[in-house]
């Protein structure tokens, strides 16, 4: 029999299947955080510059207000100072620091306590001149993210999965807690660097493992659920840092938990699919033997005739995609895709901290968000197919992003809750849009290049990460009221874009998936393939389906 007719015998999501796919969901949970505490650890409070050794950003009574008064200028907002400067007096006349005195540059900095008491930024003074040093460290991580990734598949692919995830895990353990203890920016972005490939690596890896693990008819629920293990992981930080103020405690916490998942070197099996394409098939059908006991199956005394079920597949290089235009408008429109994709939804995660208002609610709600985004999918995509699903939540983020000027520029304090509202939207959009790319870019792309082409697609996933933290500090360029709202304009424009794009692109439900360069270019909204009665035996979960069942069944 073929892999996943032996999956539907042992038991598609039987108890067995159950416990190893929470295993692999847990790393995916801690994931998150480590992603998202970016915006806590590296949050720049309210600050002015230091006028003594001694000096605090609280005002601490009329003589220290005189005395801030009088060295350091006002700010363009009314009741608040400049950030980067001081007075420095011609004379002795300090009565009148207009006439009196000239503006010079500070080097101490004190920081307004009331959200963090300490972060990295506020350790290292990364304000004025160094604020830029910020937005690359955040870049840093993500391009960690996107080597991890790369590194992680590869050991995957060649030493097998559970290597793959413990090499992953590794990095998700060690570099995550001596973070905490470093104190100079080269050695915090190394470390970052390496978490963030941590986390690439993981994500990679669990999502094969997991799709490896469990039946066809349950690999789709099994994908988009694992995504909600992310929307978890990020509200419990919300309270983690809400709780935990400094920046060192706060990433302890966030970093210790890891630790459970040493005892994963026993406990996690080998994939028995990997181990069948390496032709250990002995070791394979022992795994799954206890799979089926454990799930109270019986299975057959031969299993796989080898010779004939796992052959390789006939694979060509990627840039067969390129041979007519149909096929490279295509291939753009979806890397693009995930690009926007990836951008918005980092992009409005790291931009919480710029919406005003409670940095800790504005975080929590965008974190419900996902849960309420990746939630919609499991009922979506079966009724309405991918590309409704994906085009309008992209489309509707889009729009909710760019609405968010009209409050901004013309409203009141009194409509800060209204930008809060329209970003959270945003955010619903961008996580039903990034659960879905996921399948509905690996339906369009042919059989022969899948696996190429969808690495391509994460890699331009995460250079639109490594994007998004300079588009949410334009705020920094831009100043005023426009300036608050241009990130998410910015955000909203390219999604808008990338939506109305994805117009051309063909549906994909209930449809035959393309096998070759051919079926490809061939594949438009006017053909369809579709049986009744079909039943998908293909060995790969992003196989074809052999009678035109789609892809959504097959998973």
């Amino acid at each position: 029999m073929t892999y996943d007719r032996a999956l539907r015998q042992v038991g598609e999501f039987g108890r067995y299947q159950r416990r190893i796919y929470l295993l692999l969901c847990l790393p995916i949970f801690t994931s998150a955080m480590q992603v998202m505490v970016t915006v806590f650890i590296l949050g720049t409070p309210k600050h002015r510059c230091a006028i003594s050794e001694n000096d605090t950003y609280a005002i601490q009574g009329p003589a220290h207000q005189r005395l801030v008064n009088l060295s350091v200028p006002p700010a363009d907002t009314p009741l608040t100072y400049s950030q980067c400067d001081l007075y420095s007096y011609h004379s002795d006349n300090e009565s009148d620091p207009v006439h009196s005195s000239f503006v010079r540059k500070c080097s101490r900095w004190v920081y307004d306590q009331t959200d963090f008491l300490t972060t990295f930024v506020t350790e290292t003074d990364m304000v004025c001149h160094k604020k830029s040093y910020v937005t690359h460290t955040v870049m840093s991580f993500m391009a960690g993210f996107m080597v991890g990734a790369f590194a992680a598949g590869v050991v995957a692919d060649s030493l097998g999965r559970k290597k793959g995830l413990l090499l992953s895990l590794v990095l998700h353990i060690v570099p995550n807690i001596a973070v905490t203890f470093t104190s100079d920016l080269l050695s915090f972005m190394c470390l970052r660097f390496l978490s963030g490939a941590s986390v690439g690596g993981l994500l990679a890896v669990t999502f094969t493992m997991i799709m490896e693990l469990v039946g066809p008819s349950y690999r789709m629920i099994a994908g988009i659920a694992l995504e909600l293990f992310w929307a978890c992981g990020a509200i419990v930080l919300a309270l983690l840092a809400y709780l935990i103020r400094d920046w060192r405690y706060l990433n302890l916490a966030v970093s210790l938990p890891a630790l459970l998942f040493i005892p994963y070197v026993c406990i996690i099996p080998e994939s028995s699919r990997w181990l069948l394409t390496k032709g250990r098939e002995q070791e394979a059908e022992d795994i799954l033997r206890h799979v089926a006991k454990v799930n109270d199956k019986t299975l057959p005394e031969k299993l796989f005739d080898y010779e004939d079920s796992f052959e390789n597949d006939r694979c060509v290089p990627i840039w067969k995609l390129c041979v007519t235009p149909t096929l490279l408008v295509r291939s753009v429109i979806i890397f693009f895709n995930w690009m926007v994709v990836s951008m918005l939804f980092f992009g409005l995660s790291l931009n919480v901290g710029n919406l005003g208002g409670d940095i800790y609610i504005n975080f929590f709600l965008s974190s419900l968000a996902e849960v309420v985004g990746y939630s919609a999918p499991l009922v979506a995509l079966r009724c309405l197919g991918r590309k409704p699903v994906y085009v309008t939540s992209l489309l509707l983020g889009g729009a909710a992003c760019i609405l968010t000027i009209f409050p901004v520029l013309y409203g009141n304090a009194s409509a800060q809750w209204s930008v809060v509202g329209l970003s959270v939207i945003g955010k619903v959009g961008a996580s039903t849009a990034f659960a879905t790319i996921y399948l509905f870019s690996a339906e369009l792309f042919p059989t022969v290049v899948r696996n190429s082409a969808m690495g391509v697609s994460s890699l331009c996933a995460r250079i639109g990460g490594m994007i998004s933290p300079y588009i949410a500090v334009i705020n920094e360029v831009v100043g005023g009221d426009l300036g608050v709202a241009m990130p998410l304009v910015v955000f909203g424009l390219f999604a808008f874009v990338a939506g109305l794009l994805a117009l051309s692109l063909p549906e994909t439900k209930g449809r035959h998936l393309p096998e070759s360069i051919k079926d490809s270019i061939k594949y438009t909204n006017q053909t369809i393939y579709v049986t009744e009665n079909g039943v998908n035996e293909a060995s790969h979960p992003l196989t074809p389906p052999k009678e035109g069942v789609s892809l959504q069944d097959e998973k």
